[in-house]
């Protein structure tokens, strides 16, 4: 078994995690970052299209504030609504553009090109073609490695490591429950091993993966919402599951999203008779807010019994840079399906893309648990309240890796090296059992396809019961399993998923008011 014991150690290599370990480290902490990828670039960021809100001259933090609080259901929390508008479109220039050496598209005049997307009441959005999140992450990576940042892929958060549950000293039993570390799988070692942090910061990013259909990747399985809830830490607003409404639907390219800038730079929405149809649904036709434009579309499909609807750019661009330039991204990877985007609508359907419940946390990303922080989707500041405001994202997992940087730089301390001692080392079952990588794909259809039907864009008190009744089952069996399996990447995600998707449930069953992303029908 091998310890180690660092100032801080970052779980999650997205925006949020990355960002706050290069600003702890340039702050002179002794920092690691883990990721259970093999690649610290396989993240939610790295699939980012549309862009990041940014300071503009002709926009105001009170006109943003205010687009987010009506997009968000008035839901939110107002204090945390006012400083992301306050500080975190400055942060964009301060550090992405100016520190991490960003360069986001351009006009044919050399300046920064702005888009707008739906709900937005100005242009405000800074973007990399259509490929943002790209850029940001392969930009923070680069960074990383110049200040000599340790990143460690391949190591598996599996639980966090707290007094009460964990001490081998009894006294502990009777002090206020605190977080000192992880104990992580060391995949590439096949091993176990015991992260001591006096300050541990959870950016996992998200849970998308518990659905049937989503844009976010496979690694998107709650793990950071899953630990902290385990350990006893808060959890809020999980009800609220925001659905993407345009994913590429195609048989051979899954995961895909069509980013909602298109919408912004004129694309319609129609049916399989060309017609458009989001003017019956919102006065703000297709950009209605997401969760309005995703039931739309879902009701539509249901109406003509159709699997998917179309997204039109081809009749109905307003840009003056080609689609091919403009949406490269789109543009390829539709042609490689036989899609060309310039010349035909593409087929889409709504897909889970964002978790806005999450660890409940300040404004300094303070989880309820002493020494525990969580930022970015895994985190619930209450920004986003019942439904994101697009590219707010981003944004918002920037700003609170500084707020959370900064809280930990100024209000440093350390848990006495004794009390770290009587922590055991991970206890592995005297018999380990092998398994068959069938049955977790049958595990994970079964929980995706419950979550979709019965805990999805539209809900019922009967399918959310029935949901909960079946992930109870589901639950009581994986869980058995996993404490005498063989620990690997599979089992504890499948561990996390099914406890994710429990939690999801059961806050849509407490919350009866349908409000932004939670729409109770009945």
């Amino acid at each position: 078994m091998m310890e180690h014991v660092y100032d801080v150690v970052v779980v999650g290599t997205g925006i949020a995690g990355l960002s706050a370990a290069i600003m702890l480290k340039e702050h002179g902490h002794d920092v690691v970052v883990l990721s259970k990828a093999d690649e610290a670039k396989d993240t939610a960021t790295n699939l980012a299209q549309g862009g990041i809100i940014a300071w503009h001259e002709t926009d105001t933090s009170r006109l943003l504030e205010a687009d987010i609080l009506r997009a968000g259901c008035g839901y939110n929390k107002r204090s945390a609504t006012h400083l992301i508008a306050e500080k975190g479109p400055e942060l964009v220039f301060d550090f992405l553009i100016d520190k991490v050496g960003i360069e986001f598209s351009k006009t044919e005049a050399g300046a920064l090109d702005y888009t707008e997307e739906a709900a937005h009441s100005r242009r405000r959005i800074l973007h990399f073609s259509d490929h943002t999140g790209e850029e940001i992450q392969r930009a923070l990576i680069a960074y990383a490695r110049k200040i000599n940042l340790t990143v460690l892929t391949g190591h598996m958060a599996i639980d966090l490591i707290t007094n009460n549950h964990h001490s081998r000293d009894t006294q502990e039993l009777y002090r206020p429950c605190e977080v000192m570390g992880l104990y992580v799988l060391n995949s590439k070692e096949d091993r176990v091993e015991t992260f001591f942090a006096h300050k541990t910061v959870l950016a996992t990013g998200g849970v998308g993966n518990v659905y049937q259909h989503t844009t976010n990747p496979m690694s998107a399985t709650g793990d950071g919402l899953s630990m902290a809830y385990r350990a006893g830490a808060d959890i809020i607003n999980a009800e609220f599951m925001q659905f993407h409404p345009t994913s590429l639907f195609h048989r051979d390219i899954k995961r895909f999203l069509i980013s909602e800038s298109l919408r912004g730079e004129g694309a319609r929405l129609v049916d399989h008779q060309g017609k458009h149809f989001m003017e019956k649904h919102s006065d703000l036709g297709d950009l209605a807010p997401r969760d309005v434009v995703a039931r739309g579309i879902y009701e539509e499909m249901a109406r003509a019994g159709k699997e998917f609807m179309l997204l039109d750019i081809a009749s109905h661009y307003q840009g003056d840079t080609p689609i091919p330039e403009r949406f490269s991204k789109i543009y390829h990877t539709c042609l490689k399906g036989g899609i060309d985007i310039t010349k035909e609508p593409i087929p889409v359907v709504p897909a889970a893309h964002y978790f806005c419940g999450g660890i409940k946390v300040d404004q300094f990303g303070n989880a309820t648990l002493p020494n525990l922080y969580a930022i970015g989707e895994t985190s619930c500041t209450g920004v986003h309240g019942a439904n994101r405001l697009a590219s707010t994202s981003l944004l918002e997992g920037l700003q609170w890796a500084r707020q959370a940087a900064d809280h930990i730089h100024t209000t440093f301390n350390e848990i006495d090296a004794k009390r770290l001692a009587q922590i055991p080392d991970w206890q592995q079952p005297c018999q380990v059992e092998d398994f068959d990588p069938l049955l977790f794909h049958q595990d994970w259809k079964v929980i995706q396809l419950t979550m979709w039907n019965y805990a999805g864009i539209v809900r019922s008190r009967r399918g959310l019961e029935r949901a909960r009744s079946d992930l109870n089952y589901h639950a009581h069996r994986i869980i058995k399993f996993y404490r005498s399996a063989r620990l690997n990447r599979q089992i504890i995600e499948l561990r996390n998923g099914v406890e994710t998707a429990f939690i999801i449930v059961k806050a849509a069953m407490r919350n009866q008011q349908s409000i932004g992303c939670h729409y109770i029908a009945g």
